[in-house]
Order: structure tokens, then C-alpha cells, then sequence
């Protein structure tokens, strides 16, 4: 399966997400009575709606997207070398516009290919359904309701589902396989689990987007080693 793969036609993406607010009492009323119903299945009894509204950001119902880091490996002057663009933006709608235009552009040639990681389960339906929400038309290789499972692992990769080879009682991290396969990767900084702080509470929304076009550069290298071929530096990481 992996040498079949070309590197240079795939799309390494991950996106970052938050609350739809910073704070739970932010919220219309209507929606704290939807996240208090939502949230009773992993709340504690001790615990608040508000207690736990820091996991609001995974939910496309309740959170919304505020980094998507894409990028491509490339040869130059016989080199490899990975160029990565991220698309922000206050409004989320211009952010997704955006990254649909470049994404329909990139997979208008039945060739290209999307490589998250666990895409299948977060990245992908995160995005068609914080697309709809917005307005806007999915990108026609996300648009996969009713498709066969053999037309969506053939365009859209998963280096988790890759990992599992059949096993799907398994969940392996990103980091937890960088780890095993001797690859940097941006977690020193930051994790998934603080960036609605560091986005709300700090304000740094470019440390969230350096953290995300690392964590895409990782990704990229995860596949390169289950090709059996060696990484690109960090220093070969070229930002556009």
C-alpha cells in the first residue's frame, strides 16, 4: 500500500479548534441547555456544564475551527523540502473559504490525495460540518455522505487508520508515533488540550499556527517512514 503512494500528491493537513465562545455563561441560553445535555454523558456528578466546557471546541456543534495548516513535500535542487500555508482568520467563514477554494483547486486532479491524522474521525467531518454551518459548499472530496468505503480511503488518508492495519479497537496518538519512529514534533510547546487557553486567555494565535503547520510537518514525516524513507528537517520546513 505505501509504495504505491507518491508523496509529492498528497495534502498534509490538521486543524486547530475552540469553544464557540471563551467562556461557558458566553453562550446563548438556548445553547448552555444543549452543551448541559451533551456534556451529561462524560460529566462527572460533581462536576458543571461549565466545568467541562473546555471539550466543547471538539464538537463541530459547539466549536469552531481557527487554524488549518496545509502542506505539500517538494523536490528542489535535489532536495526534499515541505511547503506549508495556514489559513486564519477572526471569522471562520473567510478562514473555510479560503481553505475550500485551495483544497478543490489542490484535488482537482483525481491524483492529489488528503492525509490527516484520525482525519477520518476529527479533520474531515469537522470541516464539512463547520462548512455547512457557514454556508458554504464542502469540498466535493469531503463531500462523502453515501460513498462506499473503498472511494474514501482511496483519496482521503488516515495515518491513524493506516497504523491500526485492521485493528480498530486501537487508537494510537500522532505523538505517541512520532515517538516510536524517532520524529520530532511541535508537542515541547503546546498540545490539542490548551489551545483554546492560549487562543482565549493568551491571545497568541500565532504560536497556535506555528504549532499546527508543525504538527503537519510531523504528519508528513509519519508518512514518509511508513514508505521507509528518511524525514525532512525542520529547517527544510519552507512557510508561505
Amino acid at each position: 500500500m505505501f509504495d504505491s503512494l507518491s508523496s509529492e500528491d498528497i495534502l498534509f493537513i490538521d486543524i486547530e479548534t475552540a469553544p464557540q465562545k471563551a467562556e461557558f455563561t458566553e453562550l446563548p441560553e438556548h445553547f448552555q441547555q444543549l452543551w448541559d445535555k451533551k456534556s451529561a454523558y462524560f460529566r462527572t456528578e460533581t462536576q458543571q456544564p461549565a466545568d467541562v466546557y473546555e471539550r466543547a471546541g471538539i464538537y463541530a456543534e459547539f466549536g469552531r475551527i481557527i487554524c488549518i495548516s496545509a502542506g505539500v513535500i517538494i523536490q528542489k535542487n535535489g532536495q526534499r523540502f515541505y511547503r506549508v500555508k495556514s489559513f486564519h482568520d477572526q471569522e471562520e467563514k473567510k478562514l473555510l473559504t479560503a481553505f475550500n477554494d485551495m483544497l478543490e483547486k489542490f484535488t482537482s486532479n483525481p491524483g492529489k490525495k488528503l492525509c490527516a491524522h484520525n482525519g477520518q474521525e476529527f479533520d474531515y467531518p469537522y470541516i464539512a460540518r463547520r462548512s455547512l454551518i457557514n454556508g458554504l459548499r464542502i469540498p466535493k472530496i469531503l463531500d462523502i455522505s453515501g460513498a462506499k468505503p473503498w472511494e474514501i480511503k482511496d483519496r482521503l488518508l488516515d495515518t491513524l487508520q493506516m497504523w491500526k492495519f485492521g485493528d480498530y479497537k486501537n487508537y494510537t496518538s500522532l505523538d505517541l508515533l512520532c515517538a516510536v519512529f524517532n520524529i520530532p514534533t511541535p508537542k515541547d510547546d503546546i498540545d490539542g488540550s490548551q489551545v483554546a487557553h492560549v487562543y482565549y486567555q493568551e491571545g497568541d494565535l500565532d504560536r497556535i499556527i506555528r504549532y499546527c503547520e508543525k504538527d503537519t510537518l510531523a504528519l508528513a514525516n509519519l508518512m514518509l517512514r511508513f514508505k521507509g524513507e528518511a524525514i525532512i528537517p525542520s529547517e527544510n520546513m519552507l512557510v508561505v
